[in-house]
């Protein structure tokens, strides 16, 4: 007789009685009873005793304490998405340590050799390797010895497991697209970038920032979404390539690879060009929605074309221009906007004023003044570019002094353009109204918050060590899944957040979101419908956290089994949500 421990998907795993037989010349086995419901030490109790060891009644000893509710969280919910199966159909050791890849970074985000270190034995910090059966690793690794050649041996193997995820990134998004993405769908894309620390990786150049950090050179990756935000495909380029040239490989992969017609592409201002829309979008029969960016309204405006009369109740009017011939253009005026970009116009022309009063008091002070039109101009350029407001103000530098006052002919201009944005597009007003393309345009806010959540505490995608091409296409492959993840952990957590499940909701298409009256009272009340304490993403996976796998073991010899604690109130439901059992 034995005891065979049966996988049972979500729910904990059956635990049989079984024995052996032959019958025809073929061993066979027989189930004798389910010992699913007796305590974890006595089926251990059960086990030494079929193995013909002594077993006694030893007081327990509780070895170790570990994490264990969010790790079952998360890993329940790859389990529930499926994505185990689509990384490979079926158990593998380099798949199980891609999933510790994924699941780490939304677990505990840190470096490869870091997550090493957490599934040393004896060194834990959750079960994660336990989960996913990744014992043998962690037993290879001396935690007294945090330089051992066995933990870089297995941050090595976490490294083999990126090279091996990555040769799957083209079979993961094809899954994902048919998963989320139809024909006539629309698609959300935009462009982040994240910096580096090193120069070695080819991918490593200096660009236009983000991420305010200048002094570092970056790489950029442009993110394929659903309509409702969801992550489907990630493509990483050069830290300087500019934001249109990203376009054609968006559009070859939509319509290659993943097979769709009729597509929307919305892309932000300054990516989809009017080269883009002719050369790739348009070619392949797309459509597409975007915006006009801040010098092309200008013109309109100067023109009359748009003025302030033109805009209805609902704060927007199409109309038309020469210069974007088969075109619809939605001009919007908001003026919440209007108000706010004037107030922090005149406080930045305010803060520039009194940069350049410093200069002209060094200039006029008695002991040591500054002199010079050298001198002076490098101190005045300072000030102007602090707040970059130099194009407001006419600057005349002299030997002794220097002068200024502001432009008010560019002024006005700037002040005729305040709260106006134009979105354009090329669908047609029968198949899109007006209002629904605004708030189409307005949905790559979704895409956005993706890159937020990846590059803040959540997931910290960034700063980026990596000094190889594939490592860094690699590792935001490993982020993107991580927030696939996070999303449905998200929606799925709705009630047990500060989301307001009725969706945030506008009086106009072109007016500010505000929260429903269920999602204020929510808010206000700090507390779900069931009375449960409402909690950010990252508190709830701390409160989940705090349920813990214990192994204990029958006196100092005798058999270890493991006891996971009992879920609060909160985390009995958190796990109900998911479709996850504990036990």
């Amino acid at each position: 007789m034995f005891i065979a421990t049966i996988p049972n998907r979500n729910s904990p795993p059956a635990v049989l009685l079984r024995e052996g037989y032959r019958e025809g010349g073929k061993v066979k086995t027989r189930t004798l009873a389910n010992l699913s419901g007796l305590p974890p030490e006595k089926i251990e109790a059960l086990k030494a005793a079929l193995r013909g060891e002594a077993v006694g009644t030893a007081d327990p000893i509780l070895e170790a304490t570990l994490p264990h509710g969010h790790v079952v969280a998360v890993t329940g919910m790859i389990q529930r998405l499926g994505l185990d199966k689509l990384l490979f159909g079926k158990r593998h050791h380099m798949r199980e340590l891609a999933l510790a890849l994924v699941a780490a970074r939304v677990i505990e985000p840190g470096s490869k050799l870091s997550l090493a270190q957490s599934l040393a034995k004896g060194a834990e910090h959750h079960t994660l390797g336990e989960v996913l059966g990744l014992g043998e690793l962690g037993k290879a690794i001396d935690p007294s010895n945090p330089n051992s050649s066995q933990e870089k041996r297995a941050a090595g193997e976490f490294y083999a497991a990126m090279d091996w995820l990555l040769e799957r990134q083209e079979k993961v998004e094809d899954a994902l697209a048919k998963r989320h993405l139809i024909t006539g769908c629309t698609v959300l894309y935009d462009l982040s970038s994240s910096y580096f620390e090193g120069r070695t990786c080819p991918l490593a150049k200096f660009g236009h920032s983000r991420d305010h950090r200048e002094d570092r050179p970056q790489v950029q990756y442009g993110l394929l979404c659903s309509e409702e935000g969801i992550p489907v495909a990630i493509e990483v380029v050069e830290g300087n390539t500019g934001d249109p040239k990203t376009i054609p490989a968006q559009v070859a992969k939509l319509k290659e690879r993943f097979g769709l017609q009729n597509v929307v592409v919305v892309g932000d201002r300054g990516m989809v060009t009017a080269a883009r829309i002719r050369e790739d979008i348009s070619t392949v029969g797309y459509d597409w929605i975007s915006a006009l960016v801040h010098k092309s309204i200008l013109p309109l405006v100067e023109a009359k074309v748009i003025i302030p009369s033109l805009f209805d109740e609902r704060g927007l009017a199409e109309i038309s221009h020469p210069d974007y011939p088969g075109e619809r253009l939605i001009a919007c005026f908001n003026p919440i906007m209007a108000e706010e970009r004037a107030r922090k116009r005149e406080e930045l022309l305010e803060l520039t004023e009194k940069g350049l009063q410093k200069v002209m008091d060094a200039c006029t002070r008695k002991r040591d003044p500054l002199q010079g039109v050298a001198e002076i101009g490098l101190k005045t350029g300072a000030a102007l570019g602090r707040f970059k407001m130099g194009r407001y103000f006419s600057i005349r530098v002299g030997e002794y002094s220097v002068g200024w006052h502001r432009k008010t002919e560019t002024l006005a201009k700037e002040a005729a353009m305040d709260g106006i944005y134009v979105i354009r597009t090329s669908v047609a007003k029968d198949v899109m109204d007006a209002e629904r393309a605004v708030l189409t345009y307005k949905r790559l806010a979704k895409v956005e918050r993706a890159f937020r959540t990846m590059k803040s505490v959540d997931l910290q995608v960034r700063p980026i060590f990596h000094r190889l091409e594939d490592r860094v296409k690699a590792h935001l492959f490993i982020c993107m899944l991580a927030y696939y993840v996070e999303w449905h952990l998200r929606q799925a957590w709705a009630e047990l957040l500060y989301t307001d499940e009725e969706g945030s909701q506008r009086d106009t298409p072109v007016s500010p979101v505000r929260p429903s009256e269920s999602g204020k009272l929510k808010k206000a009340k700090s507390h779900g419908k069931d009375g449960l304490p409402l909690q950010s993403f990252g508190g709830l996976m701390k409160s989940l956290a705090t349920l813990c796998s214990s192994r204990i073991r029958l006196g100092e010899n005798g058999p270890l089994y493991t006891r996971t604690t009992s879920p609060t109130p909160l985390q009995a439901r958190a796990f109900e949500l998911i479709g996850v059992a504990i036990g």
